[in-house]
């Protein structure tokens, strides 16, 4: 028999065990690379390769086009969830509250349970100092953020590495974002633009900068790579063959509670077309399958390794 003290003992244990336990990650497929099918044969295969969600292209020469959200989101949401696979997040084709359909888009996205979309991207220009423009793109976010917070949903700021490309350097995205709600605006860290920008050590102060801003985290890697006019470049590779330091990146995400999603992107060019989101692919399916296979098995290993799987 066990004791009416030994019984709440283990039950306290049990409790402080999944108490500190990390929530699993659901690893999604990024639709982009699938614009060569529709909703229902991706998802198939997607549930066949062991992927766990789709992030879903809501934008123009995406599965579901803006101007459609309300007739066509339903339906692709219920053949991603029939196929065993969840729908966190979108990328939608939303800037602020003035892009086309903006309001619409959102207002569809709460309506089926979708609490996130992926959003982007603000650029500077010559034409005007950076202190005056952060001050107006603030006032964007401000408005987005107000209408985000009607709808209960959250957008997650898309960091791209470039030249005039705001939220590469990081800190101007933390000054946009850090008077609102992360529950209304927040980030989508894409770790390899971020190394691209700061390869050495600044991409570790970014992300110890924008961790608490963090709600979504875009998986790829890339080694500089000389284009055919010998500029150096950043050459997207397959996961695990580049520069990105995944060893050190996914324990900082473990110590930061980070509950995902993460979206696997695919833009090396051995995808021949599909790595950009075309209609169609010049190599054989089963390679381009092959391809989204492995990738998919080497993050799971990085995420076991790091303690996130």
């Amino acid at each position: 028999m066990i004791s009416r003290r030994e019984c709440l003992t283990a039950m306290i244990g049990a409790a402080a065990v999944n108490a500190g336990a990390q929530e699993r990650l659901t690893i999604c497929m990024f639709s982009k690379h699938f614009h060569w099918t529709n909703v229902k044969e991706m998802s198939e295969i997607c549930t066949s390769m062991g992927y766990e969600g789709i992030d879903l292209t809501l934008r123009a020469g995406g599965h579901v086009l803006p101007e459609r959200v309300e007739e066509d989101l339903p339906k692709a949401v219920e053949i991603i969830k029939k196929a065993g696979l969840k729908i966190p997040m979108v990328t939608a084709a939303i800037v602020d509250t003035k892009s086309p359909h903006a309001e619409r888009m959102i207002k569809t996205l709460a309506a089926q349970g979708i609490r996130k979309y992926r959003w982007g991207g603000f650029r500077y220009t010559e034409k005007a100092g950076i202190p005056d423009q952060l001050a107006e793109f603030k006032i964007r976010v401000r408005d987005l953020a107000a209408m985000n917070k009607q709808y209960g949903v959250c957008a997650m700021y898309h960091t791209h590495s470039g030249i005039n490309e705001v939220g590469a350097s990081m800190w101007d995205l933390y000054l946009l974002l850090k008077d609102y709600e992360t529950e209304a605006v927040s980030v989508n860290y894409d770790v390899g633009h971020a190394v691209v920008e700061g390869g050495y050590g600044g991409w570790i102060h970014s992300s110890r900068l924008l961790m608490p801003y963090i709600r979504g985290v875009a998986v790829k890697d890339f080694k500089w790579a000389q284009n055919e006019r010998g500029a150096w470049t950043p050459g997207w590779c397959a996961l695990g063959q580049g520069m990105v330091n995944f060893q050190q990146f996914l324990p900082m995400l473990k110590a930061a509670s980070f509950t995902g999603p993460l979206q696997l992107h695919f833009e090396y060019p051995e995808l021949g077309g599909a790595d950009t989101g075309k209609t169609t692919f010049s190599i054989p399916r089963e390679k381009l399958l092959a391809i989204f296979r492995r990738d998919l098995d080497v993050l799971k290993g990085m995420l076991r390794q790091a303690g996130l799987a």
